[in-house]
């Protein structure tokens, strides 16, 4: 299995529907027209990065729903295990399982030796399109706040 490309700046973003908290499902398409949506790709649940990389954007949930936006988390965990370490962080934003690993190889983000995601934020539009990335070389290191940030007052 080789890679897939991320889906580059100004394309539209693959679509999904994915297992949130408790298990409705939460599609891309639900913000469409209404909410930008940051996706917070994370390797694993529980991993010592992401129990910091995920408690940081909470920090900044309230900056980032005021500059009209949402936060949506996505591992290849199973929905219990996302919903129990949103939890353990006391994240406001739900954590999503890809754990078809459909989503992740959509955006690029699969690991194929791992199975599991690299670490990325996109930030899609209300429009549906690509319009910010940000992918860390390796999962042990975290893409920019301040960037995701700046992207997103760009579009307002």
């Amino acid at each position: 299995m080789s890679p897939q490309p991320m889906p580059a700046v100004g394309e539209p973003a693959p679509e999904f529907r994915l297992r949130g908290p408790g298990g409705p499902s939460i599609a891309l398409s639900d913000y469409r027209g209404s909410k930008n949506v940051v996706l917070v790709f994370f390797p694993l649940a529980f991993s010592p990065v992401c129990s910091h990389q995920l408690p940081a954007l909470e920090k900044e949930a309230r900056r980032i729903e005021a500059l009209g936006a949402v936060l949506l988390g996505i591992s290849v965990d199973s929905h219990y295990a996302n919903a129990a370490f949103a939890r353990s962080l006391g994240l406001s934003f739900p954590l999503l399982s890809d754990f078809d690993r459909s989503t992740s190889e959509a955006y690029g983000m699969l690991i194929p030796e791992k199975l599991y995601s690299g670490r990325a934020l996109f930030v899609v539009d209300r429009q549906g399109t690509i319009a910010y990335r940000d992918a860390a070389p390796v999962p042990a290191e975290v893409p920019s706040q301040a960037e995701l940030l700046a992207a997103l007052e760009r579009l307002q």
